[in-house]
């Protein structure tokens, strides 16, 4: 009998911080992701490089971005 799975429902699962970077600065773009969370990888001379290491860095961004890609994922309909 196979183990279940500890990730059935977690969102992020097999998603980068790259892509989510990506994806929220291709829809938003550095100017509101500054607005939403104010760090100045987003505010001051942006990059994708920039970015990925402050996030990695800075847990509490890291979250917040997450949090952030996870209520912008479309809503499915379970019925």
């Amino acid at each position: 009998m196979p183990a279940p799975s500890s990730h059935p429902n977690d969102p992020l699962h097999g998603v980068t911080l790259e892509k989510i970077l990506r994806e929220l600065q291709d829809r938003y773009g550095w100017k509101e992701m500054g607005r939403e969370i104010p760090i100045q990888c987003f505010r001051n001379n942006p990059s994708i490089s920039s970015s990925l290491k402050f996030l990695r860095k800075t847990p509490w961004a890291r979250e917040r971005l997450e949090q952030w890609y996870i209520d912008d994922l479309p809503r499915t309909d379970p019925g």
